[in-house]
């Protein structure tokens, strides 16, 4: 059995126990801490008081940045697979001069 722990979160106010993996502590705190930055951040621009709201417009910024990111992540293997393959066949054009 995988060795689990038990944390409590704060989000918006309200507790949210989990059942965690150790290692995955430090990243839960600290996207806890990104999103109660957030928050704040969208209340004090947009004078939003609905928790609901609010947490709508967290969600929707982090889905787009996550998107935006797996898109340049696609690109960018796409060109280093270009890459790869152009130094590939360089390496077999010199395989069969060489031989």
């Amino acid at each position: 059995m995988e060795n689990k722990i038990k944390i409590k979160v704060k989000i918006a106010d309200r507790i949210y126990p989990l059942t965690i993996r150790p290692e995955q502590e430090e990243a839960i705190r600290l996207s806890v801490k990104k999103i109660d930055q957030m928050i704040r951040q969208f209340e004090k621009s947009y004078a939003v008081r609905d928790k609901q709201d609010v947490l709508a417009m967290c969600s929707l910024q982090y889905a787009t940045k996550l998107i935006q990111k797996n898109n340049f992540d696609d690109v960018q293997n796409q060109e280093n697979l270009k890459k790869l393959s152009n130094i590939n066949e360089l390496i077999q054009e010199h395989i069969t001069n060489f031989l």
